[in-house]
């Protein structure tokens, strides 16, 4: 068993989330968006420790890898360190979220999909059709192609993350609880109810991502027949909040934003919820990318990849 210490396993996490080799400096980077600040040369000295193990191997000049052990370990590694884990990030990233409504400057949480450049067209006509059919989280999506995370022969597709909600909520002073994930059954645009729920407090995993490769999804069903299975988010703000939540979400609705699906207390759906708590259900952005999945597309996600201004979102 790795020494149970975390910079191994976040280490070991990070290069279990991303495809391509990393070297130290990247490595670097993205252990401080987690609270882990080293130096490079820290980092060397973590993954000299990982080779030895067997859990990571030198790619040429390109980077680690991990190696079939390093998968096992790392799914086996401190799974109650692991608990709460994608609500911390998420929590992470909507206080780096700086985006204002009434300006529309400011910057957004987002996700990155890399996909290979020979289907980026078939792709593409998918995300434009979710777009379209309105069970988007955000009006539009970007292209990227010069970022250290996308490899030769691929692009990037940034759409934006649900999680921008919650920065733009909180630096306004109103709590947020990104409180369950799910399957909401819609027919004829009518939503009806939630199908799956899992709740993000304690888990090691997004739940969406989850149903996305189980394959619970009816995403490109909708698109074409407005009924089908949706992926959305359930959150919570305080009830004395709503006259000012709701004047937020209509700036954020003229800047491209779409959301709520509904909003109230209690009962939302088939889903009994707080009722001292107002309930904001919205849909996904991942809606694209489960589309694409249930296509059969190859690609690689990473949710909540970071943030970046505003400006660079949505030109398509």
């Amino acid at each position: 068993m790795i020494k149970t210490e975390h910079k191994y396993i976040e280490i070991l996490r990070i290069l279990k989330d991303h495809q391509e080799p990393m070297g130290a400096k990247r490595l670097s980077e993205l252990l401080a968006e987690r609270g882990y600040v080293m130096t490079d040369r820290a980092v060397q000295y973590y993954l000299r420790y990982l080779d030895t193990r067997g859990f990571t191997e030198k790619v040429g000049n390109q980077g680690r890898i991990l190696t079939p052990s390093g998968i096992m370990e790392t799914d086996r590694a401190l799974v109650d360190d692991r608990i709460g884990f994608v609500i911390s990030k998420l929590e992470r990233l909507a206080f780096r979220s700086t985006f204002d409504p009434s300006t529309s400057t400011g910057d957004v949480a987002y996700n990155l999909t890399i996909v290979p450049n020979e289907v980026l067209d078939p792709v593409s006509l998918i995300f434009d059709k979710v777009r379209d059919a309105g069970c988007s989280f955000f009006s539009g999506y970007s292209f990227v192609d010069r970022d250290p995370r996308v490899p030769p022969g691929h692009t990037g597709i940034l759409t934006l993350c649900s999680i921008t909600m919650d920065g733009v909520f909180q630096h306004h002073g109103i709590p947020v609880k990104v409180a369950y994930g799910g399957t909401l059954q819609i027919e004829n645009k009518n939503p009806i109810r939630f199908m799956n729920i899992i709740g993000y407090q304690g888990s090691t995993i997004d739940p969406l991502q989850l149903f996305i490769g189980a394959g619970l999804t009816a995403i490109t069903r909708y698109c074409d027949t407005n009924s089908g299975l949706l992926l959305a988010n359930v959150r919570q703000i305080p009830a004395g909040a709503e006259e000012r939540s709701r004047s937020l979400i209509s700036e954020m609705q003229d800047c491209g934003f779409r959301f709520p699906l509904t909003m109230g207390k209690g009962r939302i759906f088939n889903l009994l919820t707080d009722p001292h708590r107002i309930s904001l259900v919205s849909f996904s952005g991942m809606n694209s990318i489960g589309s694409v999945f249930e296509a059969g597309y190859k690609f690689h996600t990473e949710i909540g990849a970071g943030t970046i201004p505003f400006s660079k979102v949505g030109d398509r």
